[in-house]
């Protein structure tokens, strides 16, 4: 009897483990439709909002009237699907930049590492190119910037840093690295340790009472900390520190 129970519970156990299995993996590999305008609205920021297709789909924000002066490319987080940063880019708009955020293999931005180029070469047009990224597309977007330079005139990190083999030390541009201060999961020492790697002259910004996924509207995330802080009010914080590097760079 004990062995025929011990049988009993291996098999549930198997079958638990397996269906976990399958449900992490349906996780990863069917993502969530990508939906224009969804959670995107940001106070007094109108904008031009189309999903393109550049190499893959790409959510692309215009200002809504007049000509924008800089490009600025973002790669999303990890497993966050582009419309989450579409409130930033609707900031932005309103400041005369474009914004184009492409939509990673299995949201994984490890995965689509080099899309700038193809996002440069349709969308820049002679323009300074600004490239960002936030958490591990902020990573990616490091080592796109790391080898490629020339291409880019400025670089922004959200909750993120170079990995150690990515140095950009020698780029012409300085970069800015903003920093949630309760960030549970892109830790201060690695974020600012980071700055090692970047350009000289490169800014860290900390945003107070922010979290990891202040940066982007997909809800809260495991591991992350505890905000003290009004989201819209964050927000605010990130898009002054975003504004404030540009208008820098364009002066």
């Amino acid at each position: 009897m004990r062995r025929f129970r011990l049988k009993v519970l291996i098999a549930v156990l198997l079958a638990a483990a397996l269906g976990y299995g399958v449900h992490a993996v349906q996780l990863i590999a069917i993502r969530p439709p990508l939906v224009v305008g969804q959670d995107a609205v940001y106070p007094d920021a109108p904008a031009q909002v189309t999903l393109d297709d550049a190499g893959g789909r790409v959510l692309h924000i215009k200002p809504a009237s007049g000509e924008a002066s800089v490009l600025f490319v973002f790669y999303p987080g990890g497993l966050v699907r582009p419309q989450a940063y579409e409130w930033l880019g609707h900031a932005l708009a309103a400041r005369g930049v474009e914004t184009v955020i492409p939509e990673m293999p299995l949201d994984l931005a490890v995965l689509g590492t080099d899309r700038a180029t193809a996002l440069i070469d349709r969308y820049a047009a002679g323009r300074p190119v600004v490239l960002g990224g936030h958490s591990l597309g902020g990573a990616m977007a490091a080592s796109y910037a790391a080898k490629n330079p020339a291409k880019l005139s400025g670089l922004i990190l959200m909750a993120a840093y170079p990995a150690e083999g990515d140095s950009l030390t020698s780029a012409s541009f300085k970069a800015l690295s903003l920093q949630a201060e309760l960030d549970g999961v892109a830790k201060a020492d690695a974020v600012r340790g980071g700055l090692d790697r970047l350009p000289a002259g490169s800014r860290l910004v900390v945003i107070p009472g922010a979290v990891h996924s202040f940066f982007g509207r997909y809800g809260p995330q495991a591991g992350d900390g505890v905000p003290t802080v009004d989201r819209a009010d964050a927000e605010r914080a990130i898009v002054a520190a975003v504004i404030a590097y540009l208008d820098a760079g364009r002066a």
